[in-house]
């Protein structure tokens, strides 16, 4: 009941201005009670309205009352901190619900000042004293207040464990020593205690150094970052610059064909006009000369028609019709074709600049790289679609189903003529560049395919070495036959194993540089693997070589 009347004066006797204990209290007309100076600086601040109230019940005195100091309660207050004081210091001593409590108090119980290993208990500051007293006791191992001492007692013979069994690695009491660790490899915990601290210290020097490694690291990639976004801000302030040149370039070009044609039609439309008013002008007079011949053919005075008629005038020369130039439907036909020849140059010099802007835009240099799908759901997530380009084909290739399937023909195609076709090799590229991660497969049936990637730049024309896939620097082959595969690169042949089949895919991390080929049937089942740096985008590239008829195909993963 005292500490609940503590609790009360607490909160009951304070100011409800400055919210401390009242100091020098005084009680106001109204009942309510504040420090003296706090109602005195509260009123004076009143004084310009002639009234005085409480800061509580809004009550208005007038005049100002006479503040005189309420004794018996600064009495009050004054007791308040005196048992307050007292009893924060009792509580102070006592154990909470997260602190450890001496084991020996009865009723409210104590903090503990040190847990003692041996007895195991915990004791606060009175109770303690034996274990410095008592010659016994003083060889106790004492530590700082802990609530796991129980997990030092053996949970089966509920005697301390003061053995490490280093077989089993756990700590055990001597009644285990004799029965389930009998035999085994046994120290005391004292003994082992004083070992550890050399293999923690090696731990804890190789977690600072791996802390220190991986700190670097982060600072690495935060410059990193920085870097990136400096480079990425300028680049996009450069691009905008340059294609805002562009797009202006293309306004001016615009506006010079428009200027050009209304010229050129203003030009056109007042020539035809001019010969339009003058054989208008040739029709009024010849209707004219036809109206006056035949008002005179129906005169009967012979003398009237003979003296009138040489007075007629002469019919002026016609105009000659050949000099009327008309070309239906086709006046600028011709800008039109040099205008689109000029945005289908474009459109071709954008997707081929627009590779390399993705390849080295795309993807930025890290610390970790992805690792290889090993299903071949995880390879389809990466599936491209791939097209076969009609201007790299060569004569003997047939391409059809939306140019994704080549035949080898006995004849010639009706190709026309394109500086990227190849003239000598039966084989052709693909219209998309790969880069990034990219996945494919190709269906083959006959003898002899070639299933490749190489760059664009690879020779068209020439030896074998310098255009077929396989046989140079600038191109990676799988060439799959009736009996296996083999794997060819500038020059340099090399035998797979693997079991045959229709269908090969093809796995592309162009950045880690990865180019691994698959057999698929039923299961995918690992063929081949490079590993290298491509410096260029790459094309995938179909050849066939075997006999007429054979047919390789780029399957539809979508």
């Amino acid at each position: 009941m005292a500490e609940k009347g503590v609790q009360l004066d607490g909160e009951s006797f304070s100011c409800s201005i400055c919210l401390d204990l009242l100091k020098d209290p005084v009680t106001i007309p109204c009942g309510h009670s504040y420090c003296m100076n706090c109602i005195k600086a509260h009123w004076v601040e009143e004084d310009g309205k002639k009234l005085h109230s409480c800061p509580q019940c809004r009550k208005t005195f007038t005049p100002r009352p006479v503040l005189g100091k309420n004794t018996m309660l600064a009495d009050l207050v004054e007791e308040l901190k005196k048992t307050g004081l007292q009893a924060a210091a009792a509580d102070h001593c006592y154990a909470g619900p997260e602190d450890v409590a001496c084991d020996v108090c009865t009723g409210r119980r104590r903090k503990a000042f040190k847990s003692c290993l041996v007895c195991p208990a915990s004791y606060c500051e009175k109770h303690l004293q034996p274990h410095y007293e008592a010659a016994p006791l003083k060889k106790h191992k004492l530590v700082e207040p802990s609530n796991k001492l129980q997990e030092n007692i053996c949970s089966r013979h509920n005697e301390v464990m003061k053995i490490f069994c280093r077989t089993d690695q756990q700590c055990i009491c001597y009644l285990c020593l004799m029965d389930e660790h009998k035999g085994h490899d046994t120290v005391s915990a004292a003994a082992e205690r004083t070992e550890r601290p050399r293999e923690l210290e090696g731990s804890r020097l190789n977690i600072q150094q791996r802390i220190q490694d991986r700190e670097e690291d982060v600072k690495l990639l935060h410059q990193e970052v920085e870097a990136i976004n400096l480079s990425a801000d300028k680049t996009v302030e450069d691009s905008e610059k340059i294609f805002t040149q562009l797009i202006r370039l293309l306004e001016k070009r615009s506006s010079d064909v428009k200027q050009q044609v209304r010229s050129q039609q203003r030009t056109e439309v007042s020539r035809v006009k001019e010969l339009q008013e003058k054989l208008e002008q040739e029709i009024t007079e010849l209707k004219r000369n036809d109206a006056e011949l035949q008002k005179l053919s129906h005169t009967e005075d012979l003398n009237q028609f003979l003296h009138n008629y040489p007075s007629l005038s002469p019919l002026r020369e016609s105009t000659d019709s050949s000099s009327i130039n008309i070309r239906p439907l086709s006046y600028f036909e011709d800008v039109t074709a040099a205008v689109s020849e000029v945005r289908d140059k474009l459109q071709d010099v954008l997707r081929e600049k627009w590779t390399n802007i993705s390849l080295t835009g795309t993807e930025v240099d890290v610390l970790l790289s992805q690792p290889e799908p090993t299903t071949r759901a995880g390879f389809l997530r990466y599936s491209r679609d791939i097209t076969l380009d009609p201007n790299t084909a060569n004569t003997r290739l047939l391409l059809s189903d939306r140019n994704r399937k080549a035949t080898f023909m006995s004849k010639h195609q009706s190709y026309s003529s394109h500086p990227d076709r190849f003239s000598g090799c039966r084989q052709v590229l693909s219209r998309e560049s790969l880069i990034g991660r990219c996945y494919w497969e190709v269906e083959r049936r006959g003898g002899g395919v070639y299933v490749a990637v190489g760059y664009k730049d690879i020779k068209r024309e020439g030896s074998l070495s310098e255009c077929e896939f396989g046989y140079n620097n600038k191109s990676w082959a799988l060439r799959c036959h009736k009996n296996g595969y083999t794997y060819f690169h500038n020059k340099v042949q090399a035998p797979v194993s693997g079991p045959p089949s229709s269908r090969v895919g093809v796995y592309l991390d162009h950045r880690a540089g990865i180019l691994s080929f698959y057999s698929v049937s039923e299961t995918m089942t690992f063929l081949h693997r490079v590993q290298t740096t491509f410096t260029q985008p790459l094309y995938a590239g179909l050849c066939l070589y075997y006999s007429f008829g054979d047919t390789a195909e780029l399957c539809n993963l979508k």
